[in-house]
């Protein structure tokens, strides 16, 4: 059945729309159809406005798309910023170590002097991991400590939370 409009007159009280009674008969009727949908795609609705809601039948795999499905995030699909380890150069001299949040998730190094670490690309939500050793004075961005102090004689997990813009939450730890 197509669609039934329900004619709404011209002018507010006109007499010239559809009676109320047709008017819900029309309104009954495409909810009907849209109930008794025997085709099983109510659940793929395209809006004037371009809004798609589409399950795992409609987008073929490997396609472009910018709909999330249930199943589709696995770690093969992640970006390298959440499945890559990267080894921090050392800086020069007075140079703060800078950890760059879009280019992997685990960070290593060895510090050789005293250092100060600034982070770049960060957004709220992220977690990401560095494993640092150097018997030197390691200074991190202004932030609350959750546990844990460094201790540069053995390797140390910190981990840090970006809770909100500028603010980190950082726990540190080592292997026993």
């Amino acid at each position: 059945m197509a669609q039934q409009t329900i004619n709404i007159g011209t002018v507010a009280n006109d007499g010239t729309g559809d009676p109320l009674r047709t008017a819900f008969d029309k309104a009954n009727a495409n909810f009907t159809e849209l109930y008794n949908d025997d085709a099983g795609d109510v659940d793929s609705v395209n809006g004037q406005t371009g809004t798609v809601v589409l399950d795992s039948d409609d987008i073929a795999e490997g396609a472009t798309n910018e709909y999330l499905l249930a199943d589709s995030v696995s770690y093969a699909k992640l970006g390298t910023e959440f499945t890559t380890s990267y080894t921090l150069p050392v800086p020069g001299a007075g140079q703060p170590m800078n950890v760059d949040f879009s280019s992997a998730q685990v960070f290593t190094t060895t510090l050789s002097a005293d250092t100060t670490i600034s982070f770049s690309n960060q957004a709220i939500g992220m977690v990401k991991d560095l494993v640092i050793t150097g018997d030197f004075v390691l200074t991190l961005p202004a932030g609350s400590t959750v546990s844990g102090t460094y201790d540069g004689t053995v390797d140390n997990l910190i981990q840090i939370v970006v809770t909100s813009s500028g603010q980190f939450w950082y726990s540190i730890s080592q292997a026993i």
